[in-house]
């Protein structure tokens, strides 16, 4: 009889293990969530690639920042839910502080009649980095 109980334990406990194993296995699955566009490009329902490079034209020609250190690969945001109709996602990049790179994440605003979104970026020129703020521009 001692030894039934303990093969029974044994069993229940192995039980125990094998289902608590394949439930936190299959339990979380991660997935993106459905962003809408922003002035990236991207389509409604898809992440918006960020490889924003700086529009001619406005108050934004001129370089903000000159270093010899390429920016980080693009992050691809997803993008949330719209907070209000009329907001524009503005998309996030890369910054220049402290003498390194940082992530500035992307947001809404609401848009401007008249008014069109030059985003932030960077431009390889003479092997420098230059990087071009983002600001609101006429159109």
């Amino acid at each position: 009889m001692p030894e039934l109980f303990s093969e029974r334990l044994v069993r229940a406990a192995q039980a125990v293990v094998v289902t608590l194993c394949v439930g936190s296995l299959s339990a979380c699955v991660v997935a993106p969530y459905r962003g809408y566009g922003g002035y990236g490009g991207g389509a409604y329902g898809q992440p918006v690639p960020l490889v924003a490079q700086p529009q001619p034209g406005g108050p934004y020609d001129q370089p903000a920042v000159i270093v010899d250190i390429a920016p980080p690969a693009p992050y691809v945001e997803v993008i949330p839910v719209l907070p209000f109709l009329g907001a524009l996602w503005i998309g996030g990049y890369w910054g220049w502080q402290g003498g390194r790179h940082y992530w500035v994440p992307g947001r809404y605003e609401r848009s401007r009649a008249g008014y069109g979104w030059n985003p932030h970026g960077w431009v390889q020129q003479g092997g420098r980095w230059h990087s071009y703020g983002g600001g609101w521009v006429r159109r």
